[in-house]
């Protein structure tokens, strides 16, 4: 059984028990579940549903394990002949998500 998500702007296919970074949100004091109600497509052995565009009823639960760390990432500006250029590190943060249920109702 797996499904196809969306979720700030991409889409992941997810499986019960994979670990999944997705963009970072705030989340409430206390929240240790992420509920993704953007399901483009459900499958469940023979069959399929596809949604036109989101799978009515179907939503795909997380449990939270912790913020995550994209790789470090160094971007150049360079101006040719003006001797100036600068280089700048950015570090893109993730939440680290395990995929514990898919429903569909």
């Amino acid at each position: 059984m797996y499904a196809i998500i969306e979720d700030g702007g991409k889409q992941y296919k997810v499986e019960a028990g994979q670990t999944l970074c997705v963009e970072m949100r705030t989340l409430a004091d206390g929240q240790t579940e992420v509920i993704f109600d953007k399901v483009l497509l459900y499958r469940d052995g023979e069959t399929a549903l596809i949604g036109q565009p989101l799978v009515a009823g179907a939503k795909v639960v997380g449990k939270v394990n912790g913020q995550a760390d994209g790789p470090k990432l160094y971007p150049t500006h360079f101006r040719r002949r003006k001797n100036s250029q600068s280089r700048i590190g950015h570090r893109q943060r993730y939440l680290e998500v395990e995929i514990t249920d898919i429903q569909k109702s």
